[in-house]
């Protein structure tokens, strides 16, 4: 995960499985292994798995469950018409397979989307047939040796595909992590997502690069709302201006978040690979979850401000912030990156908006907390990352940050979580895909991932208790590095913090409350915490800080009764 690199997005659609920006780790510049067309081996396997159990669930062929696949998807993003195509394209292939009883696995290795490259290991997620591996594969070949499909390049670039670059051009626009849609390019959007204010806060004029959330207002906002946070003009009974009245003195501040896919809230929607609980209706988040790289901001611990699925009733720490002093209206930016680590971070921090001068203090989490340890390889100790440095990457991440946030400003480093907890608690269960017929166990699955080099965190995802001991131990020295640089240096615009990340206690808190470990993880990748984990660090993170460290918080705000009076929900988020 030390790159821009290709993304597994384990969808019902295996051409949207590749893009440049991912929660799972990257190999492109590293010479001498296999490539990530691993990740279209992994996208086939899921589809075929799906249009399967499709069939199963609904009794019905493989020809009807493809069209009700095709049926369930919006026409956005021409997610449909794009369906509908590559059914054409590879559908009567993969009926003739699956009415020869092949399973997943022997499908996209006979139509070449999956391949055994020499004296690497067979990839497999599905038990292999009884038969003879190359017997069954030799049979599959022969059924499809006419086909026209195999002219189709199963090339790492899936966006060369004609009809696919309409697609790839909208989720490929957002590299740089500053919003596709920004008319005055201040860096905030009043479109939602492709970086939009689902990251950072809603602009309120993108016609004015002055406006936008978080700066300190233009002569107390009389005219307009420089700052976005929906309190402007001037109160007729006495003549003061709402700004003046309301926030002069209240100490405004904003929430930035550096982190990587856990911090973006990344999550592949269960219901998109699970035929039993597949409807017209589980698949119209998907246009959304796209275009935000399959991360959901707006859910996160750190940044969300829309109601979620998790039903707790934890806030994120932007919406306590907010609760604290409504003058933090929109104040936040979730600068997180798939695949971001501190040896990456250089590449996308200069999409941070603060001006020193201009702009209100801001509290800053630095949450790199896996792809420093976690990359696929298959001996993943030599690719970690040593203390030495994350000692140098982070120190040049504090010193940009010096030069760029407000006097007043406070910084958090976050250490790293232990990853057996994922083993320990998902191995024998059963992943979405085989739950089923029974027959796909999370063992499997991580097995499936490593094997094609393109796991997670292979150190962590592992039968491999030496591995995974390994790992864990190498982020206890990563998180003592941490805490050794926020004990030891100083710097003249922020103070500095260490905190740990506390996945243990919140479990703890979580089965008080009646529940089970695994249910703080997605299902789908098994790996990323879930959106009542997130709230529940966020939750003690909160907790820890107003306890220690009240003064990073703000004061609270007397005036937020009359704000809401005046002002309502002002202007929404």
């Amino acid at each position: 995960m030390k790159s821009p690199h290709k993304v597994l997005l384990v969808a019902p659609l295996f051409f949207l499985l590749t893009f440049h920006t991912s929660a799972f780790p990257a190999q492109d510049d590293q010479p001498g292994t296999r490539p990530s067309n691993g990740h279209i081996c992994i996208g086939c396997v899921v589809v075929v798995s799906v249009i399967e159990q499709l069939a199963q669930v609904h009794n019905s062929t493989a020809q009807a469950s493809m069209e009700r696949l095709c049926s369930y998807l919006p026409e956005q993003l021409f997610l449909k018409s794009t369906c509908y195509l590559v059914v054409s394209m590879f559908g009567p292939d993969i009926i003739k397979l699956l009415s020869a009883d092949m399973n997943a696995d022997v499908v996209c290795h006979t139509l070449e989307f999956c391949k055994q490259d020499a004296g690497q290991p067979l990839c497999h997620l599905y038990p292999l047939p009884k038969a003879p591996w190359e017997f069954t594969l030799e049979k599959a070949r022969q059924m499809v040796k006419r086909s026209p499909t195999l002219k189709y390049s199963r090339s790492d670039d899936i966006c060369s595909l004609p009809f696919l670059v309409k697609i790839c051009q909208k989720i490929l626009a957002i590299e740089n992590s500053v919003p596709f849609k920004d008319v005055d390019s201040d860096k905030y959007s009043i479109f939602p997502t492709l970086r939009g204010y689902h990251w950072r806060g809603r602009d309120c004029n993108d016609s004015d690069g002055t406006v936008y959330p978080g700066r300190r207002p233009d002569d107390w906002d009389i005219h307009q709302d420089s700052n976005c946070n929906g309190i402007w003009g001037v109160d007729p009974k006495d003549g003061i201006p709402y700004e003046k009245k309301f926030c002069e003195g209240s100490q405004p501040r904003g929430i930035i978040l550096l982190g990587d896919s856990a911090g973006a809230h990344f999550r592949i929607s269960p219901e998109w690979i699970t035929a039993s609980q597949m409807a017209l209706k589980s698949f119209f988040n998907l246009p959304t979850a796209l275009t935000n790289e399959l991360n959901w901001p707006q859910l996160s611990g750190a940044t969300g401000f829309l109601n979620g699925y998790s039903r707790i009733k934890e806030n994120s720490l932007y919406l306590r912030l907010r609760e604290r002093n409504h003058c933090n209206h929109r104040d936040y930016q979730n600068l997180s990156k798939n695949g971001a680590s501190s040896q990456n971070l250089k590449k996308f921090i200069e999409s941070l908006s603060r001006n020193q001068l201009l702009d209100h203090p801001a509290i800053v989490i630095y949450a790199m907390i896996g792809n420093d340890v976690c990359n696929g390889r298959r001996d993943p100790v030599p690719e970690m990352t040593t203390p030495e440095q994350l000692y140098s990457k982070v120190t040049e991440t504090l010193k940009f940050l010096n030069s760029h946030l407000p006097n007043g400003s406070h910084v958090f480093l976050s250490g790293l979580p232990d990853g057996t907890f994922l083993w320990d608690n998902l191995h024998d269960r059963y992943h979405p895909l085989g739950q089923l017929n029974e027959d796909v166990t999370y063992d499997q699955f991580y097995t499936f991932l490593s094997c094609l080099q393109v796991s997670p965190c292979h150190g962590w995802m592992s039968s491999n208790k030496t591995l995974r001991t390994l790992t864990s131990q190498r982020a206890e020295q990563l998180s003592d590095t941490l805490k050794k640089i926020a004990t030891s240096q100083r710097f003249t615009n922020f103070n500095l913090f260490y905190v740990d990340f506390d996945f243990q206690e919140i479990t703890k808190e979580w089965q008080r409350r009646g529940g089970q470990p695994w249910q703080l993880i997605e299902p789908v990748d098994g790996f990323h915490p879930n959106e009542v984990a997130l709230l529940l660090l966020a939750d003690r993170f909160w907790n820890k800080v107003q306890r220690q460290w009240p003064e990073v918080l703000g004061k609270e705000n007397p005036f937020n009764p009359q704000i809401e009076q005046v002002f309502g929900d002002q202007g929404g988020h």
